[in-house]
C-alpha cells in the first residue's frame, strides 16, 4: 500500500481542486490519501464526491498552533468535523486570515514590494486565504524564484520583514480538542528549521504525554540526519512516525506520494480513531 497523509487543495492553499486532487493521487498510484487543508474541512465533500474506485479518503485539517512563540502545525485525522468546540476554533483561526494577509500586503508594499490584495485575492480564489498566496503573488512579480524562498526571514517566515502574527492554536488545546473529537493528532514537520524557529524535543516530549499520537519524519523538509535525530525521539516518546508528501500541487515542486506511511502506522492511526474513519471510493463523479 502507498499512504500520503499530508496533502492540500484549493479549499486552502493548494492549486488543485478537491476533485483534482483525489483523481491526480488514484494516477500517482496511491491506495490512500489524506486531504489536510489548513485549519478547514470545507474540501472533504467534493473530494468524497469524486473519489476514484481503488482510492481510499482520510479526512483531516492542518492546525495552525504555536507554543512559546514558535508556530506549528499539527495534522488531525478521522475528527468529527461537526464536534462543536474544534469547528468554533477552527473558525477562529480561519476568521483571522483575511486581516491577517492583508496586513502582510501592507507591510510588503511599504518596504517597496508593488503587490496588491487583488492580486493575493485572485490567487487565493475561493481557498482560505494565507501566507502562500502572497507567497506565490512575489513569484509573479519576480520578487522571490519560489514560494520556498518567500516563506524566510526575509520576507514572509516567522520574524521575517513582512511577517504578521495570526491567531494560533496552543497545541496541548489542539490535542485536546481533537481527542475530544474522536481524532488523531500528527506534529507536522517538526524539524522543518529552514521554514524558522522549530519546537525543541523537551515541548515535544511534553506534547506526548499529553497525547500526541505521532510526528511526522519522511518530509521534503528533513533531511537524513534530521529524519534519524527524530526517528530516535519517536523511538523514546512512543510517538508514530508518518511520511508525507505535503503537496500543494504546482505551489511546491514535491509530487504526491514523495514521502508515505508505512500501513502498519496507517492502521494504528485508524484503530485509535472514533470520530470518523476512512472512506474507500466507489468511483466519484
Amino acid at each position: 500500500m502507498r499512504i500520503d497523509l499530508h496533502t492540500h487543495s484549493t479549499a486552502s492553499d493548494g492549486t488543485d481542486t478537491p476533485a483534482e486532487l483525489v483523481r491526480n493521487a488514484a494516477a500517482a498510484g496511491l491506495d490512500v490519501v489524506a486531504l489536510t487543508d489548513h485549519d478547514t474541512t470545507r474540501g472533504h465533500r467534493e473530494a468524497l464526491a469524486a473519489l476514484p474506485a481503488g482510492l481510499t479518503l482520510v479526512t483531516g485539517a492542518e492546525l495552525s498552533c504555536r507554543i512559546d512563540g514558535v508556530s506549528m502545525h499539527m495534522l488531525a485525522y478521522l475528527f468529527d468535523p461537526e464536534e462543536p468546540a474544534l469547528l468554533a476554533e477552527r473558525e477562529l483561526v480561519r476568521d483571522d486570515r483575511v486581516p491577517r494577509a492583508r496586513a502582510i500586503v501592507a507591510r510588503l508594499q511599504e518596504i517597496g514590494v508593488p503587490v496588491t490584495w487583488e492580486q493575493v485575492a485572485r490567487i487565493a480564489g475561493d481557498g482560505s486565504v494565507g501566507r502562500p498566496h502572497v507567497a506565490t503573488a512575489l513569484v509573479e512579480l519576480g520578487v522571490v524564484a519560489s514560494v520556498d524562498e518567500a516563506f524566510t526571514p526575509d520576507w514572509l517566515g516567522d520574524g521575517g520583514r513582512a511577517h504578521v502574527a495570526k491567531h494560533e492554536t496552543d497545541p496541548f488545546e489542539a490535542i485536546r480538542l481533537v481527542k475530544a473529537a474522536g481524532g488523531v493528532t500528527v506534529f507536522a514537520h517538526p524539524g522543518a528549521s529552514k521554514r524558522g524557529r522549530t519546537v525543541p524535543e523537551s515541548a515535544i516530549a511534553e506534547m506526548a504525554a499529553a497525547g500526541l499520537d505521532g510526528i511526522e519524519i519522511d518530509h521534503m523538509d528533513h533531511d537524513e540526519k534530521t529524519r534519524v535525530r527524530l526517528r530516535g525521539l519517536a523511538a523514546d516518546l512512543g510517538l508514530l512516525v508518518t511520511g508525507s508528501s505535503d503537496y500543494h500541487g504546482s505551489r511546491k515542486t514535491v509530487a504526491l506520494g514523495a514521502h508515505t506511511t508505512d500501513p502498519e502506522v496507517y492502521g494504528e492511526i485508524t484503530r485509535r480513531a472514533t470520530g470518523a474513519f476512512p472512506v474507500p471510493g466507489t468511483g466519484g463523479a
